[in-house]
């Protein structure tokens, strides 16, 4: 069973389909004039629609990337020299995608300043710090909708206005929430949203950002005119195709999906955190994405966990899969305050709506019996003192040391 779809997700059939002749019939450049050209035209614009539609846009607001990566860098880079003239501040969160915070990095190397909102236990920024940390220099506020690693969903409606009356321009990393849950441009006040196809049974490779009509970028890659010069170089027309059919049956099914997935998604946790002693919910508990869960067990390494499961069937994460090859503790959770060492016990597990078909109490049962295994062998669960023979762990309440 796979439960990783914030790392990525299955292509579905329909996308397939769809995307099948692009690949060796209407396999034309958009860019010419010719019969081949003008069919690969018209498919391209069909899908510039399809995302529009689903996100409450225009379709002329569309510009297809090569994915959520390029979509933020060329967001962020593209609106910070545009405006570095009127200003050089940037202001985004402690517990933002590598696409962005390592972006944002680099422009503070060429001199631009950023200030990086702390976030609550529950992963969530106060309005309050927003407010006070806008300047009369700050040009972008960065907020990603909802967090990849723990799914809590930030206030984005209300952020959006705050940035519209201080005229800053507004940008949203959707990667993660776009499919799960309602992304209306208009009514969340966003001027800049970044997409991933990947992440909504579309294919890898393509992407799209959302470029409020008035609001102007500089190219990060300069070509041959292509996506009205924001974004030069011939299209990817079959992945553009399959990411637009991806956002229409994403749109057609939102509430049939946020249904059937948060109801699983409940019962995981009670589940879990029913079962298995000392095993936290890290992220809100309602604020959340309806398909994602981020556990923590006291007293284990995350990646024996994965190991474990994996032997027996079922591949999940310990955390953003843009960070898996790091041994450094995640940090998103450490920016929640946790202590690292039971951060390195996390477990993310993502849904997608053809996870309805596992059973729950029995994957709950491997969890649980792969944590005891650990534990048996952790010296932090179990730790002998020399006191009369008591077993400790931390914060034990007969444990004469503590």
């Amino acid at each position: 069973m796979y439960l990783d779809n914030s790392a990525t997700t299955q292509v579905s059939e329909e996308v397939f389909e769809e995307m099948k002749p692009f690949f060796t019939q209407e396999f034309g450049n958009p860019s010419t004039l010719y019969g081949y050209g003008r069919e690969s035209k018209k498919a391209l614009e069909l899908a510039r629609q399809r995302v529009a539609d689903a996100i409450n846009a225009k379709p002329e607001e569309i510009i297809f990337t090569s994915g959520g990566s390029e979509s933020d860098n060329l967001a962020i880079k593209g609106l910070a020299f545009k405006l570095q003239k009127k200003g050089k501040h940037i202001i985004t969160t402690n517990i933002e995608h590598p696409a962005v915070k390592n972006t944002l990095g680099f422009l503070e190397s060429l001199d631009f300043k950023v200030t990086y909102l702390p976030v609550n236990e529950k992963g969530i920024i106060e309005i309050e710090d927003l407010k006070e940390a806008i300047t009369d220099e700050t040009i972008l506020i960065s907020v990603m909708h909802a967090n990849n690693e723990i799914g809590t969903i930030q206030p984005i409606e209300e952020i959006g206005k705050i940035a519209r009356e201080n005229g800053i321009k507004f940008h949203v990393d959707a990667v993660q929430s776009f499919g799960k849950i309602e992304v209306d441009v208009e009514k969340l006040n966003i001027d800049l949203l970044a997409l991933s196809s990947h992440k909504i049974n579309g294919p890898k490779g393509v992407g799209a950002l959302y470029i409020r009509k008035g609001t102007r970028l500089v190219p990060l890659i300069h070509g041959g005119g292509q996506e009205k010069g924001i974004r030069g170089g011939t299209e990817n027309v079959p992945g553009i195709v399959g990411f637009g059919k991806a956002c229409e049956l994403a749109a057609a099914q939102l509430d049939e999906h946020y249904e059937k997935l948060s109801s699983i998604r409940d019962e995981l946790i009670d589940k879990v955190l029913s079962t298995i002693p000392e095993a936290y919910l890290n992220g809100d508990e309602e604020t959340r994405l309806p398909n994602l869960v981020n556990f923590r067990f006291k007293a284990i390494e995350g990646e024996s966990l994965i190991l474990l499961l994996d032997a027996k069937g079922y591949q999940a994460s310990t955390g953003s899969a843009c960070s898996s090859n790091t041994l450094e503790a995640s940090p998103v959770l450490t920016a929640l305050g946790l202590d690292p060492v039971d951060v390195h016990g996390s477990l993310r597990i993502s849904l997608a709506p053809e996870s309805d078909n596992f059973d729950v109490d029995e994957f709950v049962n491997v969890i649980a019996e792969s944590v005891s295994r650990l534990r048996e062998m952790s010296p932090l669960w179990n730790q002998e003192l020399d006191y009369d023979g008591v077993m400790c762990r931390k914060h034990e309440d007969n444990c004469r040391m503590c």
